[in-house]
């Protein structure tokens, strides 16, 4: 049996790949922003949707519906930790005095 390497990719080219076919420069930090927010809510949506099809039994495999899940954690705890960055900065440079 042959074990094929994991090929990773840079989330950030993956992302760009997804939402815009030709990267022109012209999109705002709020914009990347609310895509990664979107993509984040699909992946929770995707792992409701086969927790549900697993509790139906449309689904007979467990291992997809704890990689759908564990895809939905990490997106998320990911989301919590730049948004944790971003009120640090944020709080950062409203301490600065002018």
């Amino acid at each position: 049996m042959q074990i094929e390497s994991i090929k990773l990719s840079p989330i950030g080219s993956r992302i760009i790949d997804q939402h815009t076919p030709n990267v022109s420069g012209d999109k705002t930090f709020g914009q990347f922003l609310s895509d990664a927010v979107k993509d984040v809510n699909s992946l929770q949506k995707s792992a409701e949707t086969a927790s549900v099809d697993l509790a139906a039994g449309k689904i007979q495999d467990i291992a997809q519906v704890a990689i759908a899940q564990s895809k939905a954690d990490v997106a998320l705890q990911l989301t919590l930790q730049v948004r944790n960055k971003v009120v640090d900065a944020y709080q950062e440079i409203m301490r600065i005095s002018v």
